[in-house]
């Protein structure tokens, strides 16, 4: 590999590992998971202005443009706050697990969106990648399936289903967003989403009532933890991913980026201990569904260039 190229791949597994610290700021983080999301958008959006202001870029888009990368804004904020939510409720090991079927979602959602072929052996894949939901479920919440006819759901179970929630809005994210990618600046998208996000949290937080004068009090460890997880796990990890993509195909960056849950649940384990620490059965699952996703990685890459 070129010298340049080894520099922009090594970059772009720190924004992969920068990705992966996300899930462990959000536990970090004391705020429930809606007040968390609004916070994390408006540091972003203030901070990616400042960069469009400086880079002057323009902002202009037609009225359609703009009501659709708000809606998308919507999708990624309800992303967000499942994926917090779920944190909250199970753990980060058992969130990252379950998004790490996404690109499962994606594989159904966009025949179904854009009228393209269903690929039999994605539908197979998907089908191994419920076998590694089984093991993450059953050593999650030991019993569970056998007896969910009898019983309510856990707090596991809960959180399995709200991260499988969020891996779900994810993919739908992905699939919609690659269409404004080939026609509008990237960082004009990112704005205007995570300003669409905003205002849409906003809404809620208003007619909910949770806009009070304690919602904008913020303690300094809480503070500190947002501005990291706006700035760099956010704000530059966009712009850094975009710039990275210029230099490196995009195969290379979606397996890179198949590693995020990787990255999360080590630094999940070496920093919570106890509390993240699994049963062999969890790590079984989570290997059979990270091993599924590249398996797919590889052969879309194989049939694309024969």
């Amino acid at each position: 590999m070129p010298k340049d190229n080894l520099k922009h791949y090594l970059h772009l597994h720190f924004i992969v590992f920068v990705w992966g610290f996300t899930a462990i700021l959000g536990a970090l983080i004391s705020l429930d998971a809606l007040p968390l999301v609004w916070w994390r958008m408006l540091i972003a959006v203030g901070l990616i202005f400042c960069y469009i202001f400086y880079k002057k870029i323009p902002l202009k888009l037609q009225k359609k443009e703009l009501l659709l990368l708000f809606f998308a804004g919507l999708i990624i904020a309800l992303h967000w706050f499942t994926f917090f939510k779920a944190i909250k409720i199970s753990n980060i090991s058992i969130t990252l697990a379950c998004l790490s079927t996404g690109a499962f979602f994606a594989s159904i959602l966009e025949p179904i969106l854009f009228k393209t072929k269903l690929v039999w052996y994605e539908l197979l894949f998907g089908l191994i990648v419920l076998i590694g939901l089984y093991f993450v479920i059953d050593a999650s919440a030991p019993g569970f399936i056998q007896n969910s006819l009898h019983s309510n759901l856990s707090g596991t179970m809960n959180g399995v289903i709200t991260a499988l929630t969020s891996a779900f809005l994810s993919a739908l994210f992905s699939v919609i967003n690659g269409q404004f990618a080939k026609r509008i600046n990237p960082t004009v998208i990112s704005f205007y989403e995570l300003l669409g996000g905003v205002l849409f949290f906003s809404v809620i937080l208003f007619f909910s009532g949770q806009f009070s004068f304690d919602f904008f009090v913020l303690s300094s460890e809480d503070l500190f933890w947002l501005f990291i997880l706006a700035s760099i796990c956010t704000a530059y990890a966009f712009i850094a991913s975009v710039h990275v993509m210029k230099f490196l195909s995009p195969y290379t960056v979606m397996l890179t980026i198949n590693l995020e849950p990787v990255y999360g649940i080590a630094l999940a384990v070496l920093l919570f201990e106890e509390k993240e620490k699994m049963g062999l059965g969890f790590y079984i699952g989570a290997l059979i569904i990270l091993m599924t996703v590249i398996m797919n990685g590889l052969i879309r890459n194989f049939k694309k260039n024969k």
